[in-house]
């Protein structure tokens, strides 16, 4: 549409959207699910491909720095968390970095046997520390409480206190400084999941105190499907412990191919096998698109553009319930409506170009990225939404049927 919000003409990240490849016709509230192209990334992987792989080939590891990604692209995230160089490693994926991070843990505190959570969690972090308790088979306890009782549930038989900072469901905000300070305070440590808020909200994991941090590198970071996850250990933890899976690129010395096993010093002791490059590349090369920017401001237009969000649904669809925080400081940079049809009008909605998800049960989500959306976006996304219910057109066989993906 030709007409433009108010609020977009002071937009200081208005011009960001001409870095996306975004299809005509789209406007995309899934960045908290699988982040969009940046344009500049296809020639850069084609350059990997055809002169580093293509010309270098075995050398490129020395040549093009190869074996250096994990750490370098762990260092470029780590300014968007608050974590200094040397504490952050882009590895694997995030549940396998979960399983890393909190058997590390776990080994920090011997003596204590509970690993506590909340249900708002991410089922795969809670599915990987069920599995390690079974594992290790020591007494452990996976501990899981409301979101709100996290807090209360904290007592003196608590190992490790293991959030997802972001719910994925409803976007409900924990608060980092205050939950990891009363970790510590009786004696457990903190491990975050930034899988919703890295490259979203501001985050300052060492001012916060956290001890361990992952994340995935598809969603608001926009490295593309699949992208490698990272994780993140605080300086005074690195080197008392080591990884549960010790691979040879966790090794002091990889390529003295010694038989016994010595973990490296620092944060390079959590990676375990050979790194992506393909997928290592296109990762770091998307990240150029935070630069030259403030997570602050991109906070700024993210409240902006939920409230926004918000306010015209709750004026144009009566019909839907906030199943997300209406304070917006609660709040991640994602909205849900509830609604009992919620599957099949997510499904209209993307016929028409609104892409967002479905979380069952009934949970619509909307997901807010201001590098690449504006406030006319929010205004004609919720028109189309407002169409859509008042005409039922999602009351077809085509929009009920559930695909494989919601």
């Amino acid at each position: 549409m030709t007409s433009q919000h108010p609020a977009d003409i002071a937009d200081g990240l208005a011009s960001k959207k001409q870095a996306f490849q975004i299809p005509d016709g789209v406007i995309y509230l899934d960045g908290n699910s699988l982040g969009v192209l940046p344009k500049h990334v296809p020639a850069r992987i084609a350059k990997v491909i055809s002169e580093e792989w293509g010309n270098s080939l075995i050398r490129a590891w020395n040549t093009h720095s190869w074996i250096d990604l994990p750490t370098r692209t762990g260092d470029r995230i780590g300014k968007l968390i608050g974590a200094p160089a040397g504490t952050v490693v882009a590895c694997d994926s995030t549940s396998i970095n979960v399983f890393k991070v909190l058997f590390a843990a776990l080994s920090l505190r011997p003596d204590r046997k509970v690993i506590l959570s909340d249900n708002g969690n991410f089922p795969t972090d809670l599915y990987v520390a069920s599995g390690l308790t079974r594992l290790l088979d020591k007494g452990y306890e996976l501990k899981v409480v409301d979101p709100e009782a996290v807090k209360d549930a904290i007592g003196k038989d608590v190992a490790a206190v293991m959030l997802t900072q972001v719910d994925y469901r409803t976007g409900r905000l924990h608060d980092m400084k205050d939950l990891t300070r009363t970790a510590h305070d009786a004696g457990a440590l903190a491990i975050w999941d930034l899988a919703h808020s890295a490259g979203a909200v501001p985050v300052d994991l060492s001012g916060a105190g956290a001890d361990f941090a992952v994340g995935c590198g598809y969603k608001y970071l926009n490295g593309g499907p699949g992208a490698p996850a990272f994780l993140y250990v605080a300086p005074e933890h690195q080197d008392k412990v080591t990884s549960p899976m010790t691979g040879w690129m966790g090794h002091e010395a990889p390529f003295a191919f010694d038989l016994d096993y010595r973990p490296v010093a620092g944060i390079n002791r959590m990676t375990v096998g050979t790194p992506a490059i393909l997928a290592l590349s296109s990762l770091h090369s998307a990240l150029d698109v935070f630069e030259d920017v403030d997570m602050v401001e991109i906070r700024r237009k993210s409240v902006s553009l939920s409230e926004l969000f918000i306010a015209e649904v709750e004026d144009k669809c009566p019909q839907l319930t906030l199943a997300s925080p209406r304070d917006p400081e609660a709040r991640g940079s994602q909205v849900s409506f509830r609604f009992a049809e919620g599957y099949a009008v997510m499904q209209a909605l993307i016929s028409r170009g609104v892409i967002g998800d479905f979380r069952a049960p009934d949970v619509m989500r909307f997901g807010f990225t201001p590098l690449y959306l504006s406030h006319q976006d929010i205004v004609d996304a919720v028109g189309i939404l407002k169409d859509i219910l008042e005409t039922e057109s999602w009351n077809r066989p085509e929009f009920k049927t559930r695909a494989k993906v919601t």
